[in-house]
């Protein structure tokens, strides 16, 4: 079994390989020029305030099996009331007590973020992020550091803020398409890293047969789920 996923990653695949090919380009063209737009809003998140970048870490870490769109209202709805950069882990928690899945820990994630990336009433998270040789780097100290942050959660996160857009997002919505598409034979139960970069790689050789970068293709693929092109 191990010989033959090296083959297969040895091989370059044609699109005739893949399933549903055509029609995902004609899904593409038709939805091109709005996730081109959402991708340009992302990357210009990285020259807004740090604070910015922070309520991007939330989000993150608030939409771990919670749709997005709850993430990001609970997110707002933090920062209207002073609770995302003062508040402490009861208040947070009972805010999110209605809106967001495991709100306990969310709120004890969120302070953990919050004390690590701001030192003594500075923010320090792009000073942090910019010390990394490659987006890779970053993701692996995010998965290892922050609390509540995997591969997935830190891929996120960059991409959100503008940080890359060549890491994979290994949501369930990504996954089910990429076993659509015939990428992958099937949804794992659960992914180590080397599972992840080995999907991600897969992945990343799909979008440059089919001709669609890899952060487009994840923003075409969400919107079949969510309905709309969402982060």
């Amino acid at each position: 079994m191990r010989a033959e996923r090296v083959r297969e990653r040895r091989t370059p695949r044609s699109a005739g390989q893949y399933r549903h090919v055509d029609e995902l380009r004609r899904e593409y063209r038709i939805k091109r020029a709005a996730i081109r737009s959402r991708l340009k809003e992302f990357r210009a998140v990285w020259h807004e305030p740090e604070v910015r970048l922070f309520e991007e870490v939330a989000y993150c870490i608030l939409a771990i099996q919670t749709k997005a769109r709850a993430a990001n209202s609970a997110v707002q709805g933090l920062t209207e009331k002073g609770l995302l950069l003062e508040g402490g882990a009861p208040a947070i928690s009972a805010f999110l007590r209605t809106q967001i899945r495991f709100h306990n820990h969310k709120a004890a994630y969120l302070i953990s973020a919050r004390d690590r990336f701001r030192r003594d009433g500075r923010w320090a998270l792009r000073e942090v992020l910019d010390s990394f040789s490659s987006p890779e780097a970053a993701r692996d100290w995010l998965a290892r550091e922050v609390d509540g942050f995997s591969m997935k959660e830190s891929s996120h996160f960059l991409r959100n803020i503008g940080y890359s857009d060549r890491l994979a997002i290994l949501d369930r919505h990504v996954l089910r398409n990429l076993v659509h598409h015939g990428v992958i034979r099937s949804v794992p139960k659960s992914l180590t890293q080397k599972r992840y970069r080995e999907i991600e790689t897969r992945w990343r050789e799909f979008a440059a047969v089919v001709g669609i970068p890899m952060s487009e293709l994840d923003l075409l693929f969400f919107s079949r789920g969510a309905g709309a092109i969402l982060k």
